[in-house]
């Protein structure tokens, strides 16, 4: 066995972000979810759900863009992120609508 790291077959190389991006992206993860905490305390009433879904689904983007390198990967991957949540959402708003927490 070698000890030098071989590229393997089939898997083309990308340029990954460096520890700056990663830093970056972590401050703004961090920036986001202070705002969930701070908009917890808004009386903002029933839009209160609604912006928390927002920042969440930002956050989900990111995560998935940067951390698990999606950003860099084929595209029909974003496509089964992108699918999940929204299939989550629909859920999400189904279920308060069926127990009228909609407006």
């Amino acid at each position: 066995m070698s000890s030098v790291p071989q590229e393997q077959a089939g898997s083309p190389a990308h340029e990954h972000p460096t520890w700056q991006t990663y830093a970056k992206i972590a401050a703004i993860l961090t920036i986001i979810t202070a705002l969930e905490v701070a908009t917890y305390y808004l009386d903002i009433g029933s839009m209160l759900v609604y912006v928390l879904l927002v920042l969440s689904a930002l956050k989900f983007g990111i995560v998935i863009g940067y951390y698990m390198h999606l950003k860099f990967d084929n595209r029909l991957y974003t496509f089964i992120f992108g699918a999940g949540l929204a299939a989550a959402i629909s859920i999400l708003v189904a279920l308060l609508a069926l127990f009228d927490r909609l407006g």
